[in-house]
């Protein structure tokens, strides 16, 4: 009899950890791709785990398959993600479970691709294969939000990260402003870079810091660097992307170049309109413990503030965490303020 997935058993929540856990070490490497992990129970208890390569290679649970060899039959399969049942790059990953004789299937989250959809766990379920659907479904779906949103949506999910004194200023009265925040802060941003498939600043931030605005203190990729508005030629962003015009529209055109997540790095200006437009869906803001002290340096976000309290928007604090003398307070969109 399979178990309500509201209440999964505490073997299965364990191995959902597991494959949780080594989804980590694709997030930097299997985009457009999601980063899915995977771990095959053994009858006999061993374990096999596995996690998406880089596009065009095998997906979490070929390699959890691979590993675990023919002990795979009649084992158990816990992946993070619905197994797709379709051929792209690679096979069909549900085929390859039916083919190595996996008993049964232990699934976080329903894959959102219309390619995917449902399809993955009818085919396993067709083949005789028991599906067990929903085991730490909320941890799975906050570690693949990115995927989620660009797969529902077809716009990447947009990450605005700010650093400003405790005064809520982004710069001294001159328009100075690095550095606000300290070395650790700094890495963070180079971690929130590696994560994102583009970064985009006005071209202000550009005249003004001239950023390189590439992952040097972190592990990963540099993202593809967007400018709103012309770079100066010798900056040191190019080679980059110049773009005026409607950010709705330019999220959109990302989001059809396979951008899952895109970082807005931008002054008060950018972060403002951003803002005001309700397109961004997590704010990440770095606080020094340093005060401006007045009223003629540039804040966060640029234009009016909302008429009256009734109106202000409100998010939810996700985590906070202190970055040597900074503190990172990470907010997460409700869902009221998307509607």
């Amino acid at each position: 009899m399979t178990k309500n997935a509201s209440t999964p058993s505490v073997r299965d929540e364990q191995f959902m950890r597991r494959a949780l856990s080594t989804a980590l070490q694709a997030r930097l490497v299997s985009r457009p791709n999601p980063w899915v992990g995977a771990v095959v129970v053994a009858v006999d208890g061993s374990t096999y785990e596995g996690c998406t390569s880089a596009p065009g290679g095998p997906h979490a649970e070929i390699h959890a398959l691979r590993r675990a060899g023919e002990v795979a039959r009649g084992s158990t399969l816990y992946t993070t993600l619905e197994p797709c049942s379709h051929t792209g790059r690679t096979g069909p990953c549900t085929q390859a479970i039916i083919d190595a004789g996996v008993q049964r299937v232990v699934v976080g989250i329903v894959d959102p691709d219309p390619k995917v959809a449902g399809t993955g766990i009818s085919a396993l379920r067709a083949a005789g294969i028991e599906v067990e659907l929903g085991v730490l479904a909320g941890q799975v779906h906050s570690q693949l939000l990115p995927y989620i949103h660009h797969r529902s949506t077809g716009m990447p999910f947009v990450v605005l990260k700010m650093a400003s004194t405790l005064d809520g200023k982004t710069a001294a009265a001159n328009g100075t402003s690095q550095w606000i925040t300290g070395a650790s802060a700094r890495q963070r941003v180079h971690e929130l870079r590696a994560e994102s498939d583009a970064v985009v600043v006005g071209a202000g931030t550009i005249r003004a810091d001239d950023p390189e605005l590439t992952v040097r203190d972190a592990e990963g990729t540099s993202p593809r660097r967007i400018v709103l508005g012309s770079a100066p030629p010798q900056a040191k962003v190019h080679p980059c992307t110049e773009y005026s015009g409607d950010l709705t529209a330019l999220l959109r055109k990302l989001g059809s170049e396979d951008v899952l997540q895109l970082l807005v790095e931008g002054g008060h200006h950018v972060a403002g309109a951003f803002h005001r437009a309700g397109l961004v869906n997590r704010y990440v803001f770095h606080f020094a413990p340093a005060i401006a002290g007045g009223d003629n340096a540039p804040g966060i976000f640029s234009g009016d503030a909302v008429g009256d309290i009734a109106n202000m928007w409100r998010g939810t604090i996700s985590s906070v965490q202190q970055l040597d003398t900074d503190i990172e307070v990470v907010v997460e969109v409700r869902k009221e303020n998307h509607e």
